[in-house]
């Protein structure tokens, strides 16, 4: 049983939200409002800032918010991601990539995990979440998912998506015995993605 304290209650209100947002982004492409969903992705992602602010001023950062936080980030971007590709609105190789990137950090992050070591969020990682929301919100939105616009948020979102990825994976590298770079101390950070 998690700890039962609001931040993570609000982790697992983003996970649940998940297939909210996959249902009403298949329904608005059917003739319904593309607000709702749009505005369900906005929520998620300020909920993320918000348990995580409150995790850190309440004392109450968890083992199971440090594993359980980037799990509801990531589902969250898969799942919008793939809708969007099924409906072909992004192209099906930029949702890989980004979602590719994403189990990859992940696996980096429980290989980290059974050593003992948490690995920090890089500020690439920060920023490469707020642009995958904001293409994201732009390719629900858009008359026409393809204007140039919306490509540079969707492109500029891959390249950092991409480039935070091998970010981390350069640090397992450079570190002695292979292992990431890492604070020692656990750290949540759960507003910032990874």
């Amino acid at each position: 049983m998690p700890p039962l304290n609001l931040p993570n209650a609000i982790t697992l209100a983003r996970i649940a939200l998940v297939p909210v947002v996959v249902v009403t982004m298949l329904a608005a492409r059917r003739g319904g409002s593309p607000l709702l969903p749009a505005a369900l992705v906005v929520v998620a992602a300020l909920s993320d800032a918000v348990d995580g602010y409150l995790a850190r001023r309440s004392g109450k950062v968890t083992d199971f918010g440090r594993i359980v936080d980037p799990i509801a980030d990531k589902a969250l971007i898969t799942g919008a991601l793939a809708v969007l590709a099924v409906q072909g609105r992004i192209a099906v190789w930029v949702a890989a990539a980004i979602v590719g990137r994403e189990l990859a950090v992940t696996a980096l992050r429980s290989f980290a995990g059974r050593r003992g070591i948490t690995v920090s969020v890089s500020r690439l990682g920060k920023n490469k979440t707020t642009l995958q929301v904001l293409a994201i919100v732009a390719l629900i939105l858009a008359p026409d998912p393809y204007a140039w616009w919306v490509l540079v948020l969707v492109y500029a979102a891959l390249a950092l998506t991409l480039i935070s990825g091998a970010e981390y994976f350069a640090g397992l590298r450079s570190r002695p015995g292979g292992e990431p770079g890492a604070s020692s101390a656990p750290e949540r950070s759960p507003s910032s993605g990874s």
